[in-house]
């Protein structure tokens, strides 16, 4: 089986073919990062006209670079949520048309599903594992127990961990996006040479918290003198930020790690998926703390773990071989939970 998937829910335009054999015939992504760039951060109106503009050209592009034709495919998926809900439904009805037109399924995917799933298209894991999904809209742990099947145990109680990334760069003068740009100054810098908080760690529970974090980096730059906002501090700042980051997220995912062995007793795996699993620090120390735990620790690869259609394609095959095909007045959703029965957070589950 082959399953053609879009991806537009944010500022990457994209589409991918994949084949139920695991092989990625084509995975083309269309950044709008220069459109953005000079706002410090996604202006949602820009990404949906940029999406209408290149969608078309980026899927031809995708089922060419694949050497296939629309008969050869089973099905199409597209994300039809959570996300900025104009490109949402950009991409949701250019997958209708195309499955109307072709006769084929169409397949509404949820956005985190498809990075909750990635995992098992680059290394085939079993069900169940945990997940920490970390990017510029979602920070949860989750357990993932099967195809539409999780239980989350925390999540953000304000400000996702991208996000965090973004508005500290910017605080800072560093370049969007806010997370590589916080890294490359961080190698640079020293850690220990500004004392930061570590929200909720040593806390019960999975929750995260980062708006006080960035609240004290904010006061930490204004009670610099003009002549001490130097280059160096700059790079101490942000390594003591990341540093800081790494901190609080090893603390709550040692938390899951408790509550997933009480659930899945039998459970071998700690994955983290999302643009921010692509940082090598939070990394670091998730690997630290899997061996610790006796558990194998896995990350996708680098263009896998930001937005791309490779793994709403993957998705969309993994719900076709369960029979979880969708009518074509599915509507898009802006907020679409992994876990129905997971509480709402006052901010966060705007975001869930």
């Amino acid at each position: 089986m082959k399953v053609l998937g879009i991806e537009t829910s944010c500022d990457e335009t994209a589409a991918s073919v994949v084949s139920a054999d695991r092989m990625i015939l084509s995975n083309i992504v269309r950044s709008q990062l220069n459109e953005h760039a000079p706002f410090g951060g996604i202006v949602p109106e820009i990404a949906a006209r940029a999406h209408v503009s290149t969608l078309d050209h980026i899927i031809t592009e995708a089922m060419d670079t694949a050497n296939i034709s629309y008969g050869d495919l089973d099905a199409v998926a597209v994300t039809a949520g959570p996300g900025l809900i104009g490109g949402v439904i950009v991409g949701v009805m250019t997958a209708k048309a195309i499955a109307l037109g072709r006769n084929l399924p169409f397949i509404a995917v949820n956005h985190l599903e498809g990075h909750a799933l990635t995992v098992r298209l680059t290394d085939n894991i079993k069900f169940p594992y945990l997940l920490l999904l970390v990017s510029g809209g979602h920070t949860q742990l989750l357990i993932v127990k099967g195809v539409d099947s999780y239980k989350r145990l925390g999540t953000t109680i304000d400000d996702a961990i991208g996000e965090a990334f973004d508005k500290t760069a910017r605080m800072l003068g560093l370049s969007y996006p806010g997370g590589p740009a916080i890294e490359k100054a961080a190698r640079r810098g020293e850690i220990g040479r500004f004392i930061l908080p570590r929200p909720l760690k040593g806390r019960e529970g999975c929750n995260f918290s980062f708006s006080g974090l960035k609240t004290a980096v904010r006061n930490t730059i204004e009670k610099l003198p003009d002549d001490k906002i130097i280059e160096q501090n700059i790079n101490n700042l942000c390594a003591d930020f990341q540093n800081t980051v790494a901190e609080v997220v090893g603390d709550r995912v040692a938390n899951a790690i408790l509550e997933f062995k009480k659930y899945c007793p039998n459970g071998t795996t700690l994955v983290v998926a999302g643009g921010v699993a692509a940082n090598s620090c939070i990394k670091k120390k998730l690997w630290q703390i899997a061996e610790n735990e006796k558990l194998r620790f896995i990350a996708p690869p680098r263009e896998l773990c930001t937005d791309n259609a490779a793994m709403i394609a993957w998705a969309g095959l993994e719900r076709l071989k369960n029979n979880l095909v969708d009518r074509l007045d599915f509507a898009p959703k802006p907020r679409w939970p992994l876990d129905p029965n997971a509480p709402v957070m006052p901010y966060a589950g705007v975001k869930s």
